[in-house]
């Protein structure tokens, strides 16, 4: 009989939550552009905007195959005002 084993969440794993706190910072910073952005999830988000932090470690919990170090560089890069 094989054992299956549930995986860990994004949210609940060490590197999850180092990344929240990096997304955290990210978010504080006033050299990052991190306002919120729409959401049809009118039952978790009533006012229709997602935080920054929540929508990209819904991403990243929904995309585990993604490079974290690569994302969050590029992430900044991104979002960084000139």
């Amino acid at each position: 009989m094989p054992n299956l084993k549930k995986r860990v969440s994004f949210f609940e794993s060490e590197e999850g939550l180092a990344t929240k706190r990096i997304l955290e910072r990210i978010e504080t910073d006033t050299l990052y552009n991190t306002a919120s952005s729409y959401s049809a999830n009118t039952i978790t988000y009533s006012d229709n905007l997602i935080p920054f932090v929540d929508k990209h470690m819904n991403y990243l919990n929904s995309h585990p195959n993604v490079n974290l170090d690569q994302y969050l560089a590029n992430l900044r890069l991104i979002t960084k005002i000139r």
